[in-house]
């Protein structure tokens, strides 16, 4: 195919066709689970756009026949959904979250049976790391505890369906703007500035990156290949993307993962949709303990 500069490009060139668009969809809804409403056109437009000028293909519905047409969707597919899905994350997102895990969910899990010890192991999960500010700042919520005098251990794993998210979560740097929500005396335990201030990052320091670990995981899968005895799963302002049925599978998969005692927490747009599932109970509005 002949590549053509994108400026170059007919506007009608640099969109989709209904039928491509909607076999896009159809794809990522069926694969990943992600609904994709033609009000989302423009957006998935926009960011496969970069992915077109990468295998310098002409236009949008080239890419269209190169996934559909020519056989190429299984090899392009990570791609594609690194493109349309949403990843958005900040650190201390939600904050009553993170108090209520310092204040009382680890108290709570350390008493329990299985964690009785010198120095318990408890288990984190984040469901949807994006690029890791989640599982970053449980680690930083759950270091300063140590650091207080707790008596535990811990281990994080981050996951996501976008392999370009999770490059970055195992890097750890991020922007000071995205830093900004860090408190102050966190900020400069955990996080390493750059020697050049001209760059604007930080990094996650290694002590904490050493205890979060990072890897692939589809929430649409049958199976999770993740230990059946965590302690607490954030999954949050994800299952909004979510059909009603995909919406309860996911649940119940994510609450089968738990251990007795253990604890799920939710976006609060998202409680609805963990009511009735088989096996949580409500602990507040947006957190439920198995």
């Amino acid at each position: 195919m002949t590549f053509h500069p994108a400026a170059s490009i007919p506007l009608t060139s640099q969109q989709l066709s209904e039928r491509h668009f909607q076999s896009i969809a159809d794809v990522i809804e069926a694969r990943v689970g992600i609904q994709l409403p033609s009000s989302k056109r423009t957006m998935v437009e926009g960011r496969l756009r970069k992915r077109v000028r990468a295998l310098r293909l002409e236009s949008l519905d080239a890419y269209a026949r190169h996934l559909f047409d020519e056989g190429r969707l299984a090899e392009e597919f990570v791609h594609l959904v690194d493109c349309v899905t949403t990843n958005k994350t900040d650190f201390f997102r939600e904050p009553a979250h993170f108090d209520l895990l310092r204040e009382t969910l680890v108290p709570r899990l350390c008493a329990l049976p299985a964690h009785r010890g010198e120095r318990p192991l408890l288990k984190l999960w984040s469901a949807a790391a994006s690029t890791g500010a989640e599982a970053y700042t449980m680690a930083m919520v759950l270091q300063a505890m140590i650091a207080a005098g707790n008596r535990f251990d811990y281990a994080i794993l981050g996951t996501d369906v976008s392999t370009e998210v999770l490059r970055a979560a195992n890097d750890g740097i991020y922007s000071d703007e995205m830093l900004a929500a860090v408190p102050a005396e966190m900020r400069r335990r955990y996080v390493m500035a750059a020697r050049d201030p001209a760059r604007q990052v930080g990094r996650v320091v290694p002590e904490l990156r050493r205890r979060v670990r990072f890897r692939h995981l589809n929430l649409m899968d049958e199976r999770y290949a993740v230990d059946r005895d965590v302690d607490v799963i954030f999954c949050r302002n994800v299952l909004i993307y979510f059909d009603r049925p995909t919406q309860r599978a996911v649940l119940g998969r994510l609450a089968g993962h738990l251990r007795p005692g253990g604890y799920l927490a939710v976006g609060h747009s998202e409680s609805m949709s963990v009511a009735g599932v088989p096996g949580l109970t409500q602990v507040t509005s947006t957190v439920f303990r198995r």
